[in-house]
């Protein structure tokens, strides 16, 4: 029987409508241009309806009412957190914070209807289905919210989920389909199809994913949920994708089935079915099909959508035991800079400066070069500091030859973007190394956790600047980066500029620190990030 925590309702509690008739008045005079005011006055006003003592099958009635204007609203605040960096500020958070409990509201407000369906209201008996479903639904949205801004959810989500889908499947309407009118493509689903859809959004590496790329998969899942089962045990065919496992008991989501020890609280579903579709689907847009034409999306191109499906299928489908690389000891910790200029500053031991008379590097700085390739940067840290170029304290938690994960230690720090540059120098190392943010969150302690991509091969800080006639950029020298080539790994030297600065074929002035300088063509991007370009050059 379904135990989900619900406060007593208040005879005191006074929302302005108390009824459907009411709320539909209400919602017509609602003005939606000041749309933190709209929020707010939504918010409150869920909130005393859920307070509010009323009969279960109006309370259903006035909540499928609200689900539009809801919706809507939700949708257009969310706005207001599109590609900010981690952490959020304060206003930021204020704005996601009233998003998750505008949802959470909702689900009360269903929670209430189904409260009264287990007491018995005969009013709601043929209604068991839809309201599970809707709190379902509205438990999702909230979870998705977290996955999409990047804080992570509190551990009773996955209790209220897990519970809610036991409950459903307790009352044999787990795979019964209920009408979604917001829904206009796929107006019907059940509260398996939810529940799937939600934890395979959660297992999908979401932190990985942009924003973008996060409702794409919202899109795609609300087509295949139904294509998954929920199963009380499982059978393993070789060649077949594993089933994967979660404990309805727990308070997490997905895992490998290898992983899972079976008691009768656990639930697998079957993804042979779904991994058929991916490799389908894959294999008609390499044909030449279009992604409208097998349903995917409208505006994405193929190559996109064949490199999202291909790492949909890794994470779903196939064995997460291999990694790229062997994991080796760490370092305990780093040392982290962001921006190009404090990345510039750290490795070359200076501030950028535009090169002349005045920025050329004393002799100790020479002779330091000459002997190590580079300026010494421990004795210059502290100025450096001083001038506002700071360096973190982060903590490894693991690391392969091509990343690593880090949480931050420090308590306060900058923000941290998707694909962004940093700079990070391990304890047990003497110089930085470049890398890009693959993924960002915070964790419920406030904590900013990072996976970092490096960058290949040892950076050497440089100024540039371009030359020649019809130049579309500044011609003041910038701060880069020259990645030099590994030849063991067949990977061509290359060079790390600021965002938009890359042009087929351009020509640019590359000034060493010891004063030598280099003309350099550019030839294509091998990799483009928030605020750098990696590209291919030669020698002019």
């Amino acid at each position: 029987m379904l135990t989900l925590p619900l406060d007593p309702t208040d005879d005191r509690a006074d929302p302005i409508f108390k009824d459907a008739a009411g709320c539909a008045k209400w919602l017509g005079q609602l003005q939606l241009t000041n749309l933190q005011l709209a929020h707010s006055l939504l918010y409150t006003q869920i909130g005393e309806l859920n307070r509010y003592p009323m009969r279960g099958l109006e309370r259903l009635n006035t909540l499928e009412l609200l689900r539009e204007t809801v919706g809507y609203v939700q949708d257009d605040y969310a706005k207001k957190l599109i590609a900010k960096p981690l952490p959020l500020n304060e206003s930021e958070l204020m704005v996601f914070v009233a998003i998750v409990h505008l949802w959470q509201a909702m689900v009360l407000g269903y929670q209430r209807c189904m409260q009264a369906y287990i007491a018995g209201d005969k009013q709601l008996a043929k209604h068991g289905a839809l309201l599970c479903q809707r709190c379902l639904l509205y438990s999702g949205l909230e979870i998705l919210e977290h996955l999409r801004t990047g804080y992570e959810f509190e551990a009773k989500l996955w209790h209220q989920l897990h519970a809610l889908y036991a409950f459903a499947e307790e009352q044999d309407f787990h795979a019964t389909e209920v009408t979604d009118p917001l829904n206009a493509k796929f107006p019907r689903s059940s509260c398996r199809s939810i529940y799937v859809k939600t934890l395979l959004s959660c297992y999908a590496r979401p932190a990985e994913l942009t924003r973008s790329q996060l409702q794409l998969l919202d899109n795609w899942l609300t087509q295949w949920s139904g294509n998954v089962t929920v199963e009380h045990s499982y059978t393993v065919s070789k060649g077949d994708a594993q089933p994967l496992a979660v404990d309805l008991s727990s308070t997490r989501g997905l895992h490998a089935v290898t992983h899972s020890t079976h008691t009768e609280s656990m639930r697998y579903l079957a993804m042979v079915p779904l991994s058929k579709l991916l490799r389908v689907k894959t294999v008609l847009l390499q044909q030449g099909q279009t992604p409208r034409q097998v349903n995917l999306c409208e505006h994405c191109s193929s190559s996109d959508c064949i490199e999202f499906l291909t790492f949909l299928h890794l994470c779903w489908c196939e064995s997460h035991n291999t990694r790229f690389g062997e994991r080796r000891p760490v370092a305990q910790h780093a040392q982290v800079c962001y921006k190009m200029e404090g990345i510039y500053a750290h490795l070359s031991g200076r501030p950028f400066k535009q090169p002349g008379r005045d920025s050329a590097i004393g002799n100790t700085g020479k002779r330091q070069i000459e002997a190590f390739g580079r300026v010494l940067q421990d004795a210059h840290n502290k100025e450096l500091l001083e001038m506002g170029f700071p360096l973190e304290t982060w903590r490894f938690e693991n690391e392969s030859i091509s990343g690593a994960r880090l949480t931050r230690e420090d308590t306060f720090g900058g923000r941290l973007n998707y694909n962004q540059l940093i700079g990070l120098r391990p304890s047990d190392a003497e110089s930085l190394m470049l890398g890009a943010v693959a993924w960002a969150n915070v964790t419920r302690d406030g904590q900013l956790q990072i996976g970092v991509r490096y960058l290949p091969g040892a950076a050497e800080p440089v100024s540039m600047k371009a030359t020649g006639i019809n130049q579309t950029v500044s011609s003041r020298y910038v701060p880069a980066f020259v990645l030099p080539a590994i030849q063991a790994l067949k990977i061509p030297a290359s060079l790390v500029v600021p965002r938009d600065w890359f042009q087929p074929d351009r020509v640019v002035e590359v000034l060493h620190l010891n004063g030598e300088a280099m003309d350099v063509k550019m030839g294509f991007s091998v990799e483009r990030g928030l605020d750098y370009e990696r590209v291919s050059f030669s020698l002019v």
